[in-house]
């Protein structure tokens, strides 16, 4: 059933100032576009990647293997701004206590 609404944007976008990258993601992070989230954050070899999630309103578990491989790939350089909901699924996910997860 319609339910009239628009349906919901994704983007992530890449900002490099010297050798930070900044990620940007808003929208659902699903199935459909969580390898667009790794990719984008893979796109060009950095010294630090922070992950800026604050506008993500959905987050599955596809979304939290992209996170979990992304994590693997920059070891010690990622730095994770998660959305209320984003922190909340990965609390659930028992991945809450991660050093990559800045604090609340």
């Amino acid at each position: 059933m319609d339910q009239g609404g628009a349906p919901p944007v994704f983007s992530a976008t890449a900002e490099i100032d010297g050798d930070q990258l900044r990620v940007v993601v808003t929208g659902e992070v699903d199935m459909a576009t969580a390898d667009t989230m790794l990719q984008t954050a893979l796109r060009e070899p950095v010294g630090q990647v922070t992950l800026d999630l604050r506008g993500v309103t959905f987050f599955d578990s596809a979304a939290i293997h992209a996170l979990v491989r992304l994590a693997q790939q920059v070891p010690d350089t990622l730095t994770v701004l998660p959305s209320r909901q984003v922190r909340r699924v990965l609390e659930i996910s028992g991945l809450g206590e991660q050093s990559w997860l800045a604090p609340a």
